[in-house]
């Protein structure tokens, strides 16, 4: 599987569980989400846009995802918002098309447009490495089946580690009463085999 083949597959809608680190405080943050993944085909404005403000050249790109979420986190103010969207390009390297380069409208740890690398390691995981003026990130995203995606991530700054976060995000059947129990009663064994 590469990268494109990894956006076409988290295609739909997810109901994402996330726990944060704040290592700096030693607590953890619970918070929920609902995330959107539409594949974008290598000749999508979305696509060819992204790749002018980084000054890409548009061919090299295989193509890229457009995401939307709208969640909330337990420690959040009032006037906090975690909702927003963001695009991705994937614009494989010539030689191995399982690594390359990771065009972002908005980054993970700073909401600024930014270049990272992706690879797809030997367990189809996709991992993302994002450098900041003031920080790094590392992300990794995989399958646990079709319909439950994880995702851990790290941010460093300043040489030490700031947060690390965990997800749990599930597919969301909206055509299909059947699929949907059928989901829920997958999750609900993951959760319980990890006593949550």
């Amino acid at each position: 599987m590469d990268a494109m083949e990894f956006f076409q597959k988290s295609a739909g809608k997810w109901r994402s569980q996330r726990t944060t680190h704040h290592l700096a405080f030693r607590q953890a943050e619970m918070g929920s989400s609902d995330i959107q993944v539409t594949s974008l085909g290598p000749g999508d404005p979305k696509v060819l846009e992204i790749c002018k403000m980084h000054e890409i050249d548009p061919s090299l790109a295989t193509g890229g995802a457009f995401v939307t979420w709208n969640g909330s986190m337990a420690w959040d103010k009032d006037d906090e918002n975690h909702k927003g969207s963001t695009v991705f390009a994937i614009v494989p390297d010539p030689e191995n098309p399982r690594k390359g380069r990771m065009l972002r409208e908005r980054g993970y740890a700073e909401i600024v447009p930014v270049v990272g690398r992706f690879e797809m390691d030997d367990e189809d995981g996709l991992n993302l490495i994002t450098e900041y003026e003031t920080m790094s990130s590392i992300e990794r995203f995989w399958f646990a089946n079709p319909n439950i995606r994880m995702r851990t991530s790290a941010v460093k700054r300043f040489g030490g580690f700031n947060t690390s976060t965990f997800c749990t995000e599930v597919r969301v059947e909206e055509s299909n009463s059947d699929s949907e129990v059928e989901t829920s009663q997958n999750t609900t064994q993951f959760y319980s085999a990890f006593g949550w």
